[in-house]
């Protein structure tokens, strides 16, 4: 695997701070009526996430608690931390998307301040089955984790 492919990988963040990219999100989702379009456009993120090299789709990367399979990376560069995720499934990259929009290049500082609970506030949680809510915050642990071990 080449340097380029794994530098290539991590999301690299579109706003300034995570309550930027909360905002943002926000103002995305209330575009849209009714959920079955929020749920396409949520798929369409997951179709724009940078890839996810193969090597890393493993039991060392996968992210407990979720029902269907996902896979994350991080790496600390200048004192950011920057995720990569991939999931089998369209939704559940579409909310890896999401997560990652909000917490990848951040300090761990940052990430630890910055609670999960908007998740809920967007009405995602509520959205998803039980299943994959209990999937999003697991991931959403997991950022949090590595955050508290960088």
């Amino acid at each position: 695997m080449s340097l380029q492919t794994i530098l290539d990988a991590f999301v690299q963040p579109e706003d300034a701070t995570a309550a930027d990219a909360i905002a943002g999100v926000a103002e995305e989702l209330e575009v849209f009526d009714d959920w079955m379009d929020r749920y396409q456009y949520i798929i369409e993120l997951g179709r724009k996430l940078p890839p996810f090299p193969p090597e890393w789709a493993n039991d060392s990367h996968r992210v407990p608690g979720c029902q269907s399979q996902v896979w994350m990376e991080a790496t600390n560069r200048d004192g950011r931390l920057f995720f990569a995720g991939a999931s089998d499934a369209a939704i559940v990259s579409g909310l890896v998307s999401l997560l990652l929009r909000v917490y990848s290049g951040r300090t761990p500082a940052e990430i630890g301040a910055t609670d999960p609970v908007f998740l809920r506030d967007l009405g995602l949680l509520e959205a998803l089955s039980t299943n994959r809510g209990n999937g999003i915050a697991a991931m959403a642990r997991k950022v949090r984790e590595v955050a508290a071990n960088a």
